[in-house]
């Protein structure tokens, strides 16, 4: 791959706006942040990057490099309602990738919002040229996609109403109707280990669905990654909270399509180049650190 930097735009500060209108309680917590925090990074767009790969030909040919996202999971990737922009750490994750491959963060991306049971077919057949959301790497989804990364590790974990108290942790949910998205390996978890954790099992499409149903008392309690259930909890504090420990790892990818890899290599570089520059370390404690995560280092590269 051959890069030449151009010049960096002057940073630019960010206010984290999350609404949970999806979830129909107006005013409480999380509708918006205007709390002064620290400012995300801006990237160096290369020049003349030449990557032999077919992927990356036709979004330089098309002038836009289109990028699957969630769009409803605070903190990490978000649409604003009023702006209509992507916010959160993925999409910080993506703007680092874009950058290194020649595209303007801000001017030349075209994001996509892709549910999670459509990941590996958006990618495959070439609906999106990356898929950067909380994308879970695993041995299923490698015979279908690639995956740059892993470049943060989450872990699975329950979001419960703040009242719950005979919820502590997967050993106490057996009985209990629990939320997941269609298509989550935390879902799938729950539902192959029926004997160990005994749960009924309900599946919406989206988390801010799951959401609403946890408020209104519909299930009992929401599992996913705990980057994921921090988010929400950091959103609404009087309502919701996050119990026990993590009981999975959850590696996070880039995906990418089978087989193209010069740019899965190209991604990994660009990924590697960010966290030893502090731009990685910076995204995350303006986004995800904002929840109340603490800082980890990203796990190793695996670059097979």
């Amino acid at each position: 791959m051959r890069l030449r930097k151009t010049s960096a735009a002057l940073a630019a500060s960010v206010a984290v706006v999350l609404a949970l209108t999806a979830c129909g309680k107006e005013g409480s917590a999380g509708d918006e942040k205007d709390e002064e925090g620290p400012e995300v990074p801006t990237y160096t767009v290369a020049d003349d990057v030449d990557v032999d790969s077919p992927v990356l030909k036709a979004a330089q040919k098309r002038g836009k490099l289109i990028v699957g996202s969630k769009a409803d999971q605070p903190y990490l990737g978000f649409q604003d309602p009023s702006s209509k922009k992507y916010e959160g750490f993925d999409v910080e994750i993506a703007k680092m990738i874009a950058a290194d491959l020649g595209f303007d963060p801000e001017k030349d991306i075209e994001w996509k919002t892709i549910d999670s049971s459509i990941r590996e077919t958006a990618v495959s057949k070439g609906q999106v040229d990356l898929m950067i959301g909380t994308y879970t790497i695993n041995d299923e989804r490698k015979k279908q996609v690639a995956f740059a990364g892993p470049y943060y590790m989450a872990g699975q974990d329950l979001l419960v109403r703040k009242d719950e108290d005979a919820i502590k942790g997967p050993d106490s949910i057996k009985g209990k109707t629990v939320c997941s998205i269609k298509g989550s390996t935390p879902l799938r978890n729950i539902t192959e280990n029926k004997s160990k954790y005994g749960a009924k099992t309900i599946e919406l499409g989206k988390y801010t669905d799951c959401v609403k149903q946890l408020v209104d008392g519909q299930v009992d309690a929401m599992t996913t990654d705990d980057a994921i259930l921090k988010g929400y909890a950091a959103q609404r504090p009087d309502d919701l909270k996050v119990v026990g420990e993590t009981f999975s790892d959850e590696p996070y990818g880039v995906g990418i399509k089978l087989g193209d890899k010069a740019l899965k290599d190209a991604v990994s570089d660009a990924i590697e180049a960010h966290i030893e520059n502090g731009d990685y370390k910076k995204a995350y404690e303006a986004t995800l650190g904002r929840s109340g995560s603490e800082f980890v280092d990203p796990p190793k590269l695996d670059r097979s």
